[in-house]
């Protein structure tokens, strides 16, 4: 890396890392308060996506792949959890 890269980098970090935390604090925040059960659904999908692009910068910051099969699984869990949430709550809706 040259000298300027390398100075901006853990800039570029902390800036990621606090921009994740706020993510992760609101889809918290919104699960907990509701007051839907796709509320609460679609917060807990931001949750994982949070947890997936943090994943995504770490490999990115230590130029490393190791994560990869784990954020296909988070990606993929999430994807069909809300498949199936839609699924149930639209069969719930039908007389």
């Amino acid at each position: 890396m040259s000298g300027a890269a390398s100075a901006v980098m853990p800039v570029v970090l902390v800036v990621c890392t606090v921009l994740l935390s706020l993510a992760a604090f609101g889809a918290i925040v919104r699960m907990i308060k509701g007051p839907a059960l796709l509320d609460r659904v679609l917060a807990a999908d931001v949750l994982l996506v949070v947890l997936a692009s943090a994943l995504a910068i770490d490999m990115a910051a230590n130029r490393r792949t190791d994560h990869l099969a784990l954020i296909v699984a988070i990606t993929l869990i999430g994807f069909i959890g809300s498949v199936t949430v839609a699924r149930f709550v639209q069969d719930r809706r039908r007389p």
